[in-house]
C-alpha cells in the first residue's frame, strides 16, 4: 500500500516537473487584421476573454481600454503588411509592453485556423514565455526611419520616369544614350530640356556637351538625327515635369531629415572636437546622395565617424543608423548583431551532421547598405579590398560580397559600441596572414607524413 502511494507520488511529482511554468501572468494575444483585430486575454479576467475591435482609432483606444480593465501587462500581437503599426503605438501610449512576434515563429497552430484560435494560441505561447518580440529602434529613430524610407520611394518613382524619357527618346531614334554615360546628367538634361524649348539646330545641341564628355561633336550630331514626332515629344516632356517634381520633392524629405536629425543629443562636441578630415581625396558625392551635412550630423550624434571604414560613406551609415538606432545595447554582441542582419552562416543540424549552413533569406535594409559597401571594394588599395578580391577569388562574387558584408559588420558594431576610429591596417595585411596560413597548415601536413618544412628567403635560394 505504501509502495503504490509512493509510486503515484512521484508520477505526480514527474508531471509537474515537465509542465512550463507560466512567466506572464497578465498577458494577451492579438491577431491583426486589415479590418478587424481579436483580442485574447486569460479566461478568468472577463466573461467573454476573447473579443473583436474594429480598425478605427476610437475601436482601438477601447481595445486598450478593456486590456487595462483585463489588467493585462504585456501583449504580443502577430501581423504582416503595416495593419499593425496603429494598434502598437496606442498601446504603447497606454504603457502596454508590445512584442511584435514573426509571423513565422508562431504559424503552427494546433487544430482548425481561425482568428480566434490564432489570438488564443498567441496569449498562450506568450503567457508560457515562447515569444521574442521583433526587434523595433526606439521612436525619434522609427521617425528618422520613416522619412529615409520615403525618399528611397521618391527616388525610384524619379528613376522610373527616367526609364520613361529614355523610351521617348528611342521612339524618335535619337540616340542620345549610346554617346553619353546616362541621359539624367549635365550634358543629357542640358540637351534634353533644349529639345524641349523647341532647339533643332543638331550642332547647337552638340556644343551643350560638358568638356569631360569624350565623345566627339560628329558623334553627338549624329546620335541626334531623329523624327521628332508631336506625340513622343509630348510624353518626354511629361517625363522630364515628373522627374523634376520627384526631386523637388526629395529635396523637402531632406530639409525634414535635417530638421530631424537636429533634434537628436549629441555625443561630442563638434566645436572642440571637429569633424575628422576624410581620407577619401576627391571624393565625389553619388547623384542622389542628400544635399545637407549629413556626415557631420553622424558623426555628432554616433560619437565617431564610421566614414573612416573603406567602403563605407554617409548614405551606408544613414542607412544603418535608421534601422539599428543609435543604442548598441540593442544586441548584446557583435554575433547577435551579424545574425539579426542575416549576414552570417544559419547552421541546420540534424542527426549530428550539418544539414545546410546558407545565411537566412532577410529581407534586411541594413544588411542590403553592408552588402553594396562590400560590393565597392573590388578595386579598394585598403585590407578589406584585399580580403574581398581573396573571397570573391575562392567562393565567386554572390559568397564574398557576403563574407565582407559580414566583416564590415563587426568592424561597424565595434566601433558604434566603443566609440573608436577605425585604422586601415593597409592592403599587405589579409595578404600577409593568408601567407602565415599557408605555411602553418604546410607545416602541419609535412608533420603527418614524417617530414618538416625549413623556410628560406628566396633571394638565398636563387643565389645558391
Amino acid at each position: 500500500m505504501g509502495s503504490h502511494k509512493q509510486q503515484k507520488k512521484l508520477s505526480s511529482q514527474s508531471k509537474d516537473s515537465g509542465m512550463l511554468s507560466k512567466l506572464n501572468l497578465n498577458a494577451a494575444g492579438i491577431d491583426i487584421g486589415s479590418e478587424e483585430h481579436y483580442v485574447a486575454v486569460p479566461e478568468d479576467r472577463d466573461k467573454q476573454p476573447v473579443r473583436k475591435f474594429r480598425c478605427f482609432t476610437a475601436d482601438l483606444h477601447a481595445l486598450a481600454q478593456w486590456l487595462k480593465a483585463c489588467r493585462i501587462d504585456t501583449v504580443a500581437m502577430e501581423s504582416t503588411g503595416v495593419y499593425w503599426i496603429p494598434v502598437f503605438q496606442i498601446l504603447e501610449t497606454y504603457g502596454f509592453e508590445v512584442k511584435l512576434v514573426n509571423a513565422r515563429h508562431v504559424k503552427n497552430v494546433p487544430g482548425r485556423k481561425t482568428d480566434v484560435c490564432d489570438c488564443q494560441w498567441l496569449q498562450n505561447l506568450h503567457t508560457y514565455g515562447l515569444l521574442s518580440g521583433s526587434f523595433r529602434p526606439e521612436d525619434q529613430i522609427c521617425v528618422l526611419r520613416s522619412y529615409w524610407r520615403h525618399r528611397d520611394n521618391l527616388l525610384r518613382y524619379a528613376s522610373s520616369h527616367t526609364q520613361h524619357m529614355q523610351k521617348a527618346l528611342t521612339q524618335m531614334n535619337i540616340q542620345l544614350h549610346k554617346v553619353i554615360s546616362e541621359i539624367t546628367g549635365v550634358t543629357g538634361m542640358r540637351i534634353v530640356r533644349a529639345i524641349l524649348a523647341g532647339e533643332r539646330n543638331l550642332l547647337v545641341l552638340a556644343s551643350m556637351k560638358d568638356r569631360r564628355i569624350l565623345c566627339s561633336t560628329e558623334d553627338i550630331i549624329k546620335s541626334l538625327e531623329g523624327d521628332y514626332r508631336q506625340e513622343h515629344m509630348f510624353a518626354l516632356k511629361q517625363a522630364v515635369e515628373l522627374y523634376d517634381f520627384y526631386h523637388q520633392q526629395i529635396d523637402a524629405c531632406d530639409r525634414q531629415i535635417e530638421n530631424c536629425l537636429v533634434q537628436f543629443d549629441s555625443k561630442v562636441d563638434i566645436k572642440i572636437n571637429p569633424v575628422p578630415p576624410s581620407k577619401k581625396r576627391n571624393r565625389k558625392p553619388r547623384r542622389n546622395e542628400p544635399k545637407i551635412d549629413l556626415h557631420t550630423h553622424l558623426y555628432r550624434i554616433t560619437g565617431t565617424d564610421l566614414t573612416k571604414i573603406d567602403g563605407v560613406d554617409v548614405m551606408t551609415v544613414q542607412s544603418v543608423i535608421t534601422e539599428v538606432g543609435l543604442n548598441p545595447g540593442s544586441f548584446p554582441t557583435e554575433k547577435h548583431f551579424a545574425s539579426w542582419l542575416g549576414l552570417c552562416p544559419d547552421n541546420r543540424i540534424t542527426g549530428g551532421k550539418v544539414k545546410s549552413s546558407k545565411t537566412r533569406k532577410v529581407v534586411n535594409r541594413a544588411a542590403e547598405a553592408f552588402r553594396m559597401a562590400a560590393e565597392s571594394l573590388h578595386h579598394s588599395a585598403s585590407a578589406l579590398g584585399a580580403y574581398y578580391r581573396r573571397m570573391r577569388t575562392r567562393l565567386g562574387a554572390p559568397k564574398a560580397i557576403t563574407a565582407t558584408a559580414h566583416k564590415l559588420a563587426l568592424i561597424f558594431y565595434k566601433l558604434w559600441k566603443n566609440g573608436e576610429s577605425y585604422l586601415d591596417p593597409g592592403e599587405d595585411y589579409y595578404e600577409q596572414r593568408y601567407k602565415e596560413r599557408v605555411v602553418k597548415n604546410m607545416k602541419a601536413k609535412a608533420k603527418q607524413i614524417g617530414y618538416s618544412i625549413t623556410l628560406e628567403p628566396l633571394a638565398d635560394c636563387a643565389g645558391s
